[in-house]
């Protein structure tokens, strides 16, 4: 399916879930109201709405894969406001690197949100695509809650699940609301911030075409988000409470079904890295079975107990000390990045012998937060081996003979 089909399916899919709102409309004000149907509707309208938002993320995909690739053949026509744009940022970028006068005074002069020089601002569909081609990589920043900031500083009010009390009966002539029936919450605050990378660009690059300047420096600004976004993660992962280390196919039973909170049980899953899976892979239960199961859903990825395991790769989730990391819970509730969605870019020709041979370096700079939500919310854990499950059975029918 190409983008113009996936284009196409994604509006007739929202068109979908639109009339079937409508539809779940009427049913409700209905003076027949029929249970039974407006719980199909609303089973329809849900099962519409995950098959919409699929096609969205895949068109995204697609698109970003066609900026990242940008073979002759797979070029479309940009219409005139996308000519424009790109063609201004490719040229102000150009002539950054040049030092050219004019471009240096718009770059300097301006100024970010802490007085730092701003640089040369990612436009907004350029930046969109970077985000797409963060997903071909392992990318934690899936797996958290996002949000898009304005604002340098700021904060966040948020109601951890085991705070949450139910309403009060009023319909119960004996019940009554309590004095103290104001919501636990608890005040997150964060504070952008910026991080750097630099790399070398030729004279050569700079001699080439605007679209394979825009699919270079999309590649590797996606590179560096992944890595440096990925090392902020991990940080406020690294501080949810932590659980006894798992030693046998029991403990990892337990860590399921008392880690979290069981309102939260239904978005959980499991974490670790690659050497993890690869031991657990390997640990079987009392019937000889692997502990590891195939998603009949996704059979490239694995679920214990019906709980998803990620895989994240040893050089970013590293072991501590000869012991395999293993998190358990909704990563979404725990943790929030915060993102002012402000790249931007500076050079220099000082410094790493940029100047002694003719090179200039150019400098990303990202901008954004990582903090955590909900400290109850996720749990780590850890193991260095785990023990089969004993063949308890077994043991039963012998002493049975």
């Amino acid at each position: 399916m190409n983008i113009n089909e996936l284009n196409n399916a994604w509006i007739e899919s929202g068109q979908k879930v639109a009339d079937l709102n409508m539809q779940i409309n009427a049913a409700l004000i209905d003076d027949n109201y029929d249970e039974e149907k407006f719980a199909n509707l609303k089973a329809q309208r849900d099962k519409e709405v995950a098959r919409r938002d699929s096609l969205k993320e895949q068109l995204d995909t697609a698109r970003a894969e066609q900026v990242y690739n940008m073979p002759d053949s797979a070029k479309e026509p940009l219409n005139d406001n996308e000519k424009d744009l790109k063609a201004k940022f490719v040229k102000d970028f150009i002539g950054m690197m040049n030092n050219d006068p004019k471009v240096l005074a718009m770059v300097t002069s301006s100024k970010d949100d802490s007085g730092n020089n701003a640089g040369l601002t990612i436009p907004e569909d350029i930046q969109t695509a970077i985000h797409q081609l963060v997903r071909r990589y392992d990318s934690l920043e899936q797996y958290v809650n996002r949000e898009s900031v304005s604002m340098p500083s700021g904060s966040r009010v948020f109601e951890k699940w085991t705070d949450v009390t139910p309403l009060a009966n009023l319909d119960d002539e004996t019940a009554a609301i309590g004095d103290n029936d104001d919501p636990k919450l608890t005040l997150i605050k964060f504070a952008i911030k910026r991080y750097a990378g630099i790399t070398t660009v030729t004279n050569t690059l700079l001699k080439d075409t605007a679209e394979n300047i825009l699919a270079w420096l999309s590649a590797w600004i996606a590179k560096k988000v992944v890595v440096t976004r990925n090392k902020a993660i991990i940080d406020v992962m690294n501080k949810a409470p932590k659980k006894p280390t798992v030693a046998d196919f029991d403990g990892i039973i337990d860590l399921i079904n008392t880690g979290v909170d069981p309102a939260i049980k239904t978005t959980s899953f499991l974490m670790t890295n690659t050497s993890g899976l690869n031991t657990l892979s390997k640990v079987k239960d009392a019937m000889g079975r692997y502990l590891l199961q195939p998603d009949p859903k996704q059979p490239d990825q694995y679920i214990i107990k019906g709980k998803r395991v990620i895989e994240i790769a040893d050089r970013w989730l590293p072991d501590n000390s000869g012991n395999h990391p293993l998190y358990y819970g909704d990563l979404k509730q725990a943790v929030t990045l915060f993102d002012r969605e402000n790249m931007s870019l500076l050079s220099t020709n000082i410094g790493g012998g940029a100047f002694e041979k003719d090179l200039t370096k150019v400098r990303v700079i990202d901008r954004f937060d990582v903090v955590a939500t909900d400290s109850e919310a996720w749990v780590a854990g850890s193991f260095k081996t785990i023990k089969d499950q004993e063949a308890k059975l077994a043991a039963t029918a012998a002493s049975n003979v």
